[in-house]
């Protein structure tokens, strides 16, 4: 069929996707387009976004201590410290750090994250890691902070890095995930130091500002032929000039001791600082992004009790499927039984 005619059926699926969740600049050519864009579509988006989001918020303020939410309209990301007793964070520690699971590996430079879906099977045989990852704190403040009265996706999240091999991993460049707030987070198993690749964070930056605004309107005009292809896609890069120009101040790392939980807007902008080491983290990661203009905080099927910690199973099997159909390859790709942190096979 040719291009032009293809394209002109695939029109009204591009036009429904404004409504979406949908980014990339490079795949969808209306979210993409430069006249639009140019009149302002791109902004409209994003100032809706945030809006709804905010509203959505404001529905959900039980679930975030008075001080929490403060700290998250000023910053964009919190911090909290000794989450579990001694003795229950010792406890965790036998669960996972010598256990052996079934993982997944991701592969960006010199950078390979390795995943364990926190699935409903195997959480029934990790009881202390299911209290923590189904309790008030982990759940109510990364569902505030993504706005969404829902179920997010977990894993037990391994970052090993040796800088001598590979090239520059794509974390490593500041970067904003989406278009519209969205949440992740991290419980680190050990202490991060600063040369350890923390992650960082430029505070403040997930909100919409005037400086921010200007920048992203000028980005949207060129980012569908931008040769950063994750920048093309809708995750915008931004340099320390970038953020300058926004008002917004230089990253902060994020170093913590173990048994620290941190939760991000990563509509923020972000990165992991580059190692100087060979270095591996060890956490349990969270993730949860919701319909960026629905009204509802709720309405997840995954709440029901017969669903509960189901949906990164489905995940899973969905990235498998769409690549076993000819689609887009997994980034998370099997990689056997192993321990956490066994080193990576190359």
């Amino acid at each position: 069929m040719p291009r032009s005619a293809l394209s002109y059926l695939k029109a009204p699926l591009w036009a429904a996707e404004l409504a979406t969740g949908a980014k990339s600049f490079q795949a969808n050519p209306i979210i993409g387009s430069p006249a639009l864009n140019e009149r302002g579509l791109h902004v409209a988006r994003i100032r809706a976004a945030e809006k709804m989001a905010d509203w959505r918020r404001s529905q959900m303020r039980h679930l975030a201590t008075p001080e929490d939410r403060a700290a998250f309209e000023r910053d964009g990301f919190v911090i909290k410290k000794n989450v579990l007793s001694d003795g229950d964070f010792s406890r965790l520690r036998e669960e996972l750090v010598e256990g052996t699971f079934e993982a997944r590996e991701m592969r960006q430079g010199a950078t390979v994250t390795r995943f364990v879906p926190l699935d409903r099977t195997l959480l029934e045989r990790l009881p202390v890691t299911r209290e923590l990852v189904t309790g008030p704190l982990f759940q109510g403040l990364l569902r505030y902070m993504a706005s969404f009265n829902a179920e997010p996706i977990l894993f037990l999240h391994i970052v090993l890095t040796d800088p001598s091999r590979g090239d520059q991993d794509p974390q490593t460049a500041v970067h904003s995930d989406t278009f519209q707030p969205t949440a992740k987070c991290w419980f680190f198993m050990h202490d991060i130091a600063e040369d350890e690749g923390p992650y960082t964070y430029v505070p403040g930056s997930h909100r919409m500002t005037p400086g921010r605004i200007a920048w992203e309107y000028k980005k949207s005009l060129t980012a569908h032929a931008d040769p950063v292809v994750y920048h093309a896609r809708g995750s915008f890069r931004a340099t320390l000039e970038d953020l300058e120009e926004m008002g917004f101040p230089a990253p902060v790392s994020v170093t913590v001791p173990a048994n620290s939980f941190v939760v991000a807007d990563t509509h923020g902008f972000h990165a992991r600082a580059v190692s100087t080491k060979p270095t591996v983290r060890f956490g349990i990661y969270g993730s949860l992004r919701g319909s960026p203009f629905a009204p509802l905080t709720g309405l997840d099927p995954a709440r029901l009790p017969m669903m509960s910690n189901r949906k990164v199973g489905w995940y899973v099997n969905w990235l498998d499927l769409r690549e076993r159909l000819g689609g887009k390859k997994t980034p998370l790709q099997p990689a056997g039984p192993m321990k956490p942190m066994d080193p990576v096979k190359r």
